[in-house]
């Protein structure tokens, strides 16, 4: 879970804990944390802000994609602007959210991710 916001990461990490068959939630602040914890753990689901101080969300989506084709990268934004919305989606992430209106839709994807995954293993 890769987001400057303190308060927008530990209300998604309350959310993504109740779902059932997640396992472990690994937080970043900034991108510099999100790719070293990338590279440490491999997850199977990351959900990445794109506005971040320093390097950009989109440059840690194009290193997870990079490093690992198979890992579910979900963009979170404030910034739901078509453009950033096209250029997420050309570096490979697998879905696009908007903080403000599709909370909802992201945990149900995120439960529907993990039952595909956890159904191919």
């Amino acid at each position: 879970m890769v987001d400057d916001s303190d308060i927008v990461r530990k209300r998604l990490v309350a959310m993504v804990s109740n779902i059932k068959e997640v396992v472990h939630i690994n937080e970043a602040r900034n991108a510099r944390e999100a790719i070293e914890s990338f590279d440490l753990m491999e997850p199977d689901l990351a959900i990445v802000d794109i506005q971040m101080p320093g390097v950009s969300g989109i440059e840690v989506l194009r290193h997870i994609k990079h490093k690992n084709k198979e890992t579910t990268v979900i963009m979170y934004t404030s910034y739901p602007y078509p453009e950033y919305r096209k250029r997420c989606i050309d570096e490979s992430a697998d879905y696009f959210f908007d903080k403000t209106t599709e909370s909802e839709e992201l945990i149900d994807t995120i439960i529907r991710v993990i039952s595909s995954k956890d159904s191919n293993n």
